[in-house]
């Protein structure tokens, strides 16, 4: 890729009721693809956070008797330590309660108003409490759904502040055309020419007036910030733009050496590939060069959802199996991108199969042939003669080339999904050469070329999983004593680079799980039915 440095955010959440493992899942996948980066060599900036404004947040505070702030505050170290359990490397955590936003948006709010792209006056359509949006008839339909989250919605009329869609939609529609890989997937495109431009898009409101918690309009302060103006700004305030120090903005917005990659979820689509684009060429500034539209994490029945209660705690997953196990479910189990399903099940049978059966049987068994063998001294590489030992290198330097690709474009389970192999083969490997075998027939040096293609197997897999599970593999660099200036991808293109050294002791990369166990405990933990 031609980018030298890269800007990734996840969505900023809402804070308004119990965290579940479908906040862990974007933000999961970001970091691996931080981390991917970093390790290659690159420089990459992360950033999460949540939006703390709103109606909703109004009215849950209250419920709770509560100051809005203070309930805010409480969930938002909720989110912390789910990031920190998780080993989350973002680089900031923005709130949208800060100042440094507060004063970031008002400024916008008055650009925009400078540039003649919102004028006052009246307005009265559907309203979403839940989504906090107007929506038309045509959009409201007949049954007057919200066509975000079908929930009832409600005529409402109040002074307000519009910006001037109507003034960007061909510039838009230019824009997604020039920039084919902006919205993606592709299906998400489609749905917002068809769904909502084609039918004519009207006017966004961008003020309220009937609560108070938000961010005051500083020329009409009986104003706030509509939300999602409000929320949508944070991919920029969190690097200072418009203010003393913008640093940050003009090496990871302005320049057009980095690649901007905002990961989001399908039902705030709307917002950011129609309004956020609209905003940001009213204010003169790039626009992001992707947007990556993640799929839903479902239960089996029906999507994960905080109102129905059937959400999955991450945090007990973190406590009871690690973060790694967590991280690499959440990375292997659901096709980035695409909608997948979260069981008790699935869970257990995915950590038993790929990390326990695979890459931890893998080390363990390389480790105790290499002590049994050759007095636990790592033999040195000395080629790849055969047809098999010439296939490992192979599928080894194609596994790199192919990960490396996947995970430039995104498609981080495929990155997975190909380490996984690799060490699938690696088992596979094992059985087809049979050491015990080849130590019987005393072919001391066959055996040591089995013993040198395996660790070497093992150390690029290492390398590979480490954005995913960095407690494991730095667990087998350990084991394999593998040097500290090789713990990088400095020297992962040069296969046979590991060997000499004496392996350390051998430990289970991952405890078995009693599938009947583990899925009653996860069951009863969260509250499922069968």
């Amino acid at each position: 890729m031609g980018k030298k440095r890269f800007y990734i955010t996840t969505p900023i959440y809402y804070p308004s009721a119990k965290l579940h493992i479908g906040h862990a899942y974007c933000t999961t996948m970001c970091d691996i693809f931080k981390r991917s980066k970093v390790e290659r060599g690159y420089e990459c900036y992360f950033l999460t956070g949540d939006d703390e404004h709103g109606l909703k947040i109004e009215k849950n505070a209250t419920a709770q008797g509560k100051d809005p702030q203070q309930f805010v505050d409480e969930i938002s170290e909720s989110f912390k330590q789910l990031w920190s359990k998780l080993k989350i490397s973002n680089d900031d955590f923005i709130r949208t309660t800060q100042e440094r936003h507060v004063t970031t948006v008002q400024k916008i709010f008055t650009k925009l108003m400078e540039n003649d792209d919102i004028y006052l006056g009246k307005y009265k359509g559907w309203y979403c409490k839940e989504c906090e949006a107007f929506w038309t008839d045509t959009q409201a339909g007949p049954e007057h759904l919200c066509p975000d989250c079908h929930r009832p919605v409600e005529i409402a009329e109040e002074e307000a502040y519009f910006f001037k869609t109507s003034k960007y939609v061909d510039r838009l529609l230019k824009f997604y055309d020039d920039n084919p890989k902006f919205l993606l997937p592709e299906s998400r495109k489609n749905e917002m020419i068809n769904t909502f431009i084609k039918p004519g898009l009207e006017d966004l409101c961008v003020s309220r007036t009937s609560f108070t918690w938000g961010i005051p309009i500083r020329e009409n302060p009986k104003h706030v910030i509509y939300v999602w103006l409000d929320a949508l700004s944070n991919y920029i305030s969190a690097l200072g733009y418009l203010s003393d120090d913008d640093s940050l903005y003009k090496k990871y917005w302005e320049d057009e050496d980095c690649e901007i990659i905002h990961v989001l979820g399908a039902d705030i689509t709307r917002f950011h590939a129609i309004y956020w684009p609209m905003f940001l060429m009213s204010l003169g500034e790039r626009l992001p060069d992707r947007e990556f539209v993640h799929g839903l994490l479902m239960m089996k029945d029906s999507k994960m959802s905080k109102s129905k209660g059937n959400v999955i705690d991450p945090l007990f997953l973190i406590d009871r199996y690690g973060s790694d196990c967590v991280r690499y479910y959440l990375a292997r189990e659901v096709n980035f991108g695409s909608d997948g399903s979260f069981t008790p099940e699935q869970f257990v049978e995915r950590i038993n199969t790929d990390l326990v059966n695979s890459f931890g049987n893998l080390l363990n068994r390389t480790i105790g042939m290499i002590n049994k063998y050759f007095d636990g001294v790592i033999p040195e590489y000395k080629g790849s003669n055969t047809t098999l030992e010439k296939e490992i290198e192979s599928l080894v330097n194609e596994t790199i080339d192919k990960y490396e690709a996947a995970m430039d474009d995104l498609r981080l389970t495929e990155g997975v999904v190909l380490v996984n192999e690799l060490v699938n083969r690696g088992n596979k490997y094992i059985d087809e050469t049979k050491p015990w075998e080849v130590a019987k027939e005393g072919n001391i040096d066959a055996l040591a070329s089995v013993m040198s293609h395996l660790v070497n197997v093992l150390y690029t897999a290492g390398i590979l999983y480490h954005p995913v599970i960095m407690d494991s593999c730095d667990s087998l660099f350990d084991q394999l004593n593998i040097p500290q200036d090789h713990r990088n991808y400095d020297y992962i293109h040069d296969f046979g680079c590991i060997g000499g050294q004496k392996v350390g002791e051998s430990k289970p990369l991952f405890p078995r799980l009693d599938p009947a166990v583990e899925i009653d405990a996860i069951k009863k933990a969260n509250g499922i039915l069968d």
